[in-house]
């Protein structure tokens, strides 16, 4: 794939907000999964309709994002497993979108 082609996917150099990626929550002991998410209505829990939001989550957490992505608040576009703050990426063809 070209990067002319890659510019054309939407999204793609969409400002992310919410947590930095050296958030002090990543090394949190009961961290466990990264995700980034594009906030699709106002009653999402987390972020603003149309803002692309990266947050780290427990599994109770994880559970309670994929709820909120079923009920259509959002969509997840990158997950990623967390352990002791090292990130392990989801393999392309398991994740939910490329961004």
């Amino acid at each position: 794939m070209s990067i002319k082609n890659d510019l054309k996917k939407p999204g793609l150099g969409k400002a992310i907000t919410g947590a930095d990626i050296m958030d002090i929550q990543r090394f949190a002991e009961d961290t466990r999964h990264m995700i980034v998410f594009d906030v699709i209505t106002w009653d999402c829990p987390v972020g603003d309709k149309g803002e692309r939001v990266r947050i780290f989550l427990t599994d109770e957490g994880y559970t309670k994002a994929l709820e909120s992505e079923v009920r259509g608040e959002m969509k997840i576009v990158r997950h990623a497993r967390v352990r002791k703050g090292d990130i392990f990426y989801d393999a392309p063809e398991c994740d939910h979108e490329q961004y």
